[in-house]
């Protein structure tokens, strides 16, 4: 059985019937639509969506900036009003 990612879960006939209730009974919940008692995708909020991607932006710069600390010998020397 695949794991699912969410406290709320709904079938895909229920998901079908109502998509707007089966997420306003959610609240800012994801919740996890079941076919055939497997994860077929996940339904989240807008809000929950953009957190997820500011999530991801922040890992991503996090690893940007401990590439670039590895490499500081690599680093040249600017004077910032010549910029």
């Amino acid at each position: 059985m695949d794991t699912i990612f969410a406290d709320f879960s709904v079938s895909m006939s229920e998901f079908k019937k109502n998509p707007a209730e089966v997420l306003r009974n959610a609240g800012e919940k994801p919740v996890a639509v079941l076919n055939h008692n497997r994860p077929a995708f996940y339904m989240v909020t807008p809000k929950m969506f953009e957190a997820m991607l500011e999530e991801i932006a922040d890992k991503e710069l996090v690893n940007t900036i401990r590439t670039r600390l590895n490499n500081i010998s690599d680093a040249v020397e600017v004077d910032i009003d010549e910029i």
